[in-house]
Parts: C-alpha cells; sequence; structure tokens
C-alpha cells in the first residue's frame, strides 16, 4: 500500500492511493490526503504550480505529471487545528 507521494519533493502521507492508465497512454494516479491548518498555505502554493516531479518512494518511481482533477472538503483551513480532506488526481506529463 502506498502511504507517501512526494511533489516536487514536498512530502504528502497519503491514503486511497489509485493508479491505472488514461486513454492516451499515459499514467494516471489519483490519491486521499489530510491537510492541517497550519499546513494549508504551503499545500495550496504547491498546488497552483498545477505541474510537479512526481515520486512515489514505495515503489521507486518517479515522473513528471500535471492536475487532472481535485476536490477538497469544504472546511475552514484558517481555524486553528482545523482539518481538511483534499482529493487529487494527476497525469502524466513527457
Amino acid at each position: 500500500m502506498i502511504s507517501v507521494i512526494e511533489l516536487n519533493d514536498y512530502k504528502l502521507n497519503i491514503t486511497n492511493f489509485k493508479e491505472g492508465t488514461a486513454d492516451n497512454g499515459k499514467k494516471k494516479i489519483s490519491f486521499d490526503f489530510k491537510v492541517r491548518s497550519g499546513e494549508y498555505n504551503g499545500v495550496t502554493t504547491l498546488l497552483y504550480e498545477m505541474t510537479f516531479y512526481v515520486r512515489i518512494p514505495e515503489k521507486e518511481e518517479a515522473f513528471n505529471a500535471t492536475i487532472f482533477n481535485y476536490s477538497t472538503s469544504f472546511t475552514n483551513l484558517y481555524e486553528e487545528n482545523a482539518i481538511g480532506d483534499f482529493h487529487l488526481e494527476l497525469i502524466q506529463v513527457y
């Protein structure tokens, strides 16, 4: 079971990792992760980059990918100790 993904060297502890192949033959992955209020700014700033160097340490795999789809819970992460749920889907780019 994959529990860690790195996006541009930013480590995320993840759950519900899934991988497959898109219609165009490129690798596609999806996963969920929690974001605490103190991490919110760093994570959202990272996600605004849209394209990442993805590392999956447990598989010794790395590739470039861009956001295909994402969602977040409706959580006010400006409140101290709040935790939000994020879902991210990435597709490989060359």
